[in-house]
């Protein structure tokens, strides 16, 4: 009985042990099965995107450069890198912790949006949350957290919030980088400067935009480096393979001191005539160098900004500063001299169908005047016909002068999109009966106002063409490793005979005085300096509008340079359709290109003191206050004040006396018990020698002592107060 029992019990036993066997049996084979499953869909399904994530995880990073600074010609920096980054959440990362991320007590939604609302200060903390959880039901792989960029300090303080302290893995959190190009000096010739796109390449760099930005960019973007993902001491880290090359900087030729006041003139004056664009550009005669270029364009009423740099893009007609090259051309062929009579009668030259008016034929016109005052008061009638004598039967002749003297000459300006001058040819297909005489005076011909300023630089220069210079150095880790000299273009535009005559025409412009009633003073009046002397021309010229006049405003510039007498700075200005006031190239612009030329005089002028003439109400000597000898005698030899003291001097208080041998010291006798006499003395002596006989002191004022309450030699009444009054 007992072993069947035994034998059942055995059964059941092994009953039991199979029945788990086989439990396991069949989980295991589910397991291998999905194993399988897994390994097809990875194998073969998924096969292309897994080969990217191998491939994208073999291939090394790269490791972005500085981008080179650009620097003022002081060393200031006008343009350095600091990089930005945008925000983002990826809500459909695989480890994304949503439990956490809703329902943590700690690290959740609410304790996030409560600090990204008291930093980034866009939104609310509910505004946040309800933000992010809109963001969570989307599934976005890179959802927006803040709308704007945030600093590298910014963004290493956000890494310590709630919930994005957590690795990127769990907490989606993902940033993009972009490089942010600082200009800490605002809009001072920021359009000369240049700008970059902010987006870092597939090269790791960005790239320059346009001004020097642009033009050197091969030079300031650097090159990126390389590091790649490595597995060390157990955990993947990024490791430089090759280190990155910062790019080089940049040393320009802007003058921020000069930059700062022209362009404060500028503004004034065009929110003053109410226009839509200016620009000022100041160039060093001898050497080319540009010390400051503003273009500014109006953005808004009364508002105006840098938006194109019209300095050297705008290919416009200059009007009458083109006079002074059509002059030298006829100067220079021995078509004129600056005596020979013009008749412009009054005002209206009538020739080929068309009529030439100068600016005051409603006035009745100058009548015969020279041909040098055909440039003084800028007669449009008086340089045409000048220019039809001696080349209308041969216009390329003309045409020929003024591409030797450089009108046209390829001046090679740094910054890129700069216009070309173009000359119209006889031949041309817009070459008419009326294309020379209207030449003459500046219509019909396209320049820019760089290429002006370049012509009448070499005026100023004895007659030799540089080229505008915008960078003067190339730099590496604080050394200059390639320096940029002045550059000649034209040796001599014209002889020098006609140099000094057209010198002596554009000093006229601005500084003839009509001594006849009539008073026909030089169109250039307006810029006239009592401070420096000034020589330049006006220019006036209509804008044309589908190929008519009169309807689109006035260019209106004054170009000239200065001093006079030894020419520093050249310098135009060029206002585009002012609408408050007539139109006018010396009232406008001159005043402006006077206002320049005097605030530069006044910051830059050093005078050698050796050489000022002795003012008659200087001081000899320093004031010297009456006190305590031995101090005085210090003070005195320290600074070398000389004495003519004869004598010992056995007095502790002197009285001090000045005259043209230098400063008498003599001794004031001891007092004992009688009241010293204090007058002029300091406050610290005087108070030193009455408290010194037992008195009391009460001070009036400042300065040294002009009198005392209590007499000198009166009786010492100790603890009585003497009130001393200063001046």
């Amino acid at each position: 009985m007992s072993s069947k029992k035994t034998a059942r019990k055995v059964n059941e036993k092994d009953e039991g042990i199979f029945f788990r066997y086989f439990i396991i049996t069949v989980f295991l084979f589910f397991v291998a099965i999905a194993i399988l499953v897994s390994a097809f869909r990875i194998g073969v399904v998924e096969q292309k995107e897994w080969l990217k994530v191998a491939e994208r995880s073999k291939r090394p990073l790269r490791v972005s450069p500085a981008r080179g600074n650009i620097y003022s010609d002081d060393d200031r920096i006008m343009a350095t890198s600091a990089p930005q980054y945008y925000l983002y959440m990826d809500f459909g990362a695989e480890g994304f912790a949503v439990d956490s991320f809703k329902n943590a007590r700690h690290n959740n939604v609410d304790s996030l949006s409560h600090y990204l609302s008291l930093k980034l200060k866009n939104r609310t903390a509910a505004g946040y949350k309800a933000h992010l959880l809109k963001g969570l039901k989307s599934q976005k792989r890179q959802y927006p957290i803040y709308e704007g960029r945030v600093s590298y300090t910014d963004l290493k303080e956000i890494k310590t919030y709630p919930f994005l302290r957590f690795h990127w893995t769990r907490s989606g959190f993902i940033t993009k980088e972009m490089m942010q190009r600082q200009k800490p000096f605002g809009m001072l010739a920021s359009r000369t400067v240049g700008d970059i796109y902010s987006e870092i390449d597939s090269l790791g760099v960005t790239k320059g935009k346009n001004g020097l930005e642009l033009q050197y960019d091969s030079l300031l973007r650097g090159v990126a480096g390389l590091n790649s993902v490595q597995r060390v001491g157990g955990r993947w880290t990024n490791i430089v393979a090759v280190e990155p090359e910062n790019g080089m900087d940049v040393r320009s030729t802007i003058d921020i001191n000069i930059q700062d006041l022209v362009e404060k003139a500028l503004a004034d004056k065009l929110k003053e005539l109410d226009a839509d664009a200016g620009t000022a550009v100041v160039m060093e005669v001898k050497t080319g160098e540009i010390k400051a270029i503003t273009n500014l364009g109006r953005v808004g009423p009364g508002r105006f900004a840098e938006t194109v740099n019209h300095a050297v893009a705008d290919v416009i007609e200059p009007g009458s500063t083109f006079k002074v090259a059509s002059m030298m051309v006829a100067l220079e062929d021995k078509v004129v001299e600056p005596g020979t009579p013009v008749d412009v009668g009054k005002g209206v030259y009538a020739y080929s169908n068309s009529k030439i008016n100068d600016h005051n034929a409603h006035r009745g016109g100058y009548g015969m005047i020279s041909a040098e005052k055909s440039i003084w008061y800028s007669s449009n009638v008086g340089i045409a016909k000048i220019i039809l004598k001696g080349y209308e039967n041969n216009p390329k002749k003309f045409i020929e002068g003024l591409h030797r003297i450089g009108m046209d000459a390829d001046l090679k300006v740094e910054i890129p999109g700069a216009g070309k001058a173009k000359l119209r040819w006889p031949g041309d297909r817009y070459w008419s009966k009326t294309s020379l005489p209207w030449m003459s005076f500046g219509y019909e011909v396209q320049i820019p106002p760089i290429q002006t300023l370049a012509f009448f630089n070499a005026i100023a220069n004895n007659g030799k063409m540089v080229r505008p210079m915008f960078v003067k150095d190339i730099m590496k880790n604080g050394k200059v490793i390639k320096h940029f000299d002045p550059e000649v273009v034209i040796p001599e535009i014209c002889s020098k005979h006609t140099l000094k005559i057209v010198q002596g025409m554009l000093y006229n412009v601005v500084n003839y005085q009509d001594p006849s009633p009539a008073h026909r003073d030089g169109t250039g009046k307006p810029a006239r300096s009592e401070v420096i002397t000034i020589a330049g021309k006006t220019g006036t010229a209509q804008i044309a509008s589908g190929g008519v006049y009169r309807t689109a405003g006035h260019h209106v510039s004054f170009c000239g340079y200065f001093p006079y007498e030894a020419p520093l700075y050249t310098c135009i200005v060029v206002i585009s359709h002012p609408r408050s006031g007539v139109p006018s190239g010396g009232l406008m612009c001159g005043t402006v290109v006077k206002e320049i030329a005097e605030k530069i005089y006044a910051n830059c002028t050093v005078f050698d003191m050796k050489k000022v003439s002795d003012d008659s109400l200087k001081v000899i000597y320093p004031d010297v206050k009456n006190g305590d000898y031995m101090a005085l005698r210090n003070i005195m030899d320290e600074l070398k004040i000389k004495s003519n003291t004869t004598g010992k001097v056995d007095s502790k208080f002197v009285t001090a006396n000045e005259n043209s041998q230098g400063i008498t010291l003599k001794g004031l006798p001891a007092a004992g018990s009688l009241v010293p006499d204090v007058a002029g003395m300091g406050a610290k002596d005087a108070v030193y020698a009455l408290e010194n006989c037992g008195l009391q002191v009460t001070l009036s004022g400042k300065g040294r002592v002009v009198s005392q309450s209590v007499g000198k030699g009166s009786k010492v009444t100790p603890g009585q107060t003497v009130v001393l009054t200063l001046k």
